[in-house]
């Protein structure tokens, strides 16, 4: 089978991105949103599970006005494509305490705030997970 063939025919996968960085760490927030529209738009199921600081990035007002580098496009945009492609958005229901993060004062995209235990059952099921 040519490589060519495995990137196109291929069984439906489950992928689960881990989201752990956030503001501190700008120029890691765009590629997982990138990776997860990419994928998506193969059919995977996609998940992004935000955690740690990653939860930052679902707060309202802070991806909107983010870039991952000087001149770029806004964050908000790179989540806006992977949530059109359809990936999943999971806040850690856990973290946000720690950032002063209400579950009201999220994003319209998350789809779920979910507890760690939802996350660990995620990893375990998954095809494939990937951590930024």
């Amino acid at each position: 089978m040519s490589a060519s063939s495995k990137y196109l025919d291929h069984d439906t996968k489950t992928v689960v991105i881990v989201m752990t960085s956030g503001p501190t760490q700008r120029g890691r927030c765009a590629t997982p949103f990138y990776m997860g529209a990419l994928l998506a738009s193969m059919d995977a199921e996609v998940t992004i599970f935000f955690t740690m600081e990653g939860v930052r990035l679902v707060q309202q007002g802070v991806a909107e006005n983010l870039t991952a580098m000087d001149g770029g496009k806004r964050i908000i945009e790179f989540m806006r494509e992977a949530k059109a492609a359809g990936a999943k958005f999971h806040a850690c229901r856990p973290a946000l305490p720690g950032y002063d993060i209400e579950p009201v004062n999220l994003i319209p995209e998350v789809d779920e705030v979910s507890s760690g235990g939802a996350l660990a059952d995620m990893i375990l099921t998954c095809d494939k997970v990937l951590f930024f």
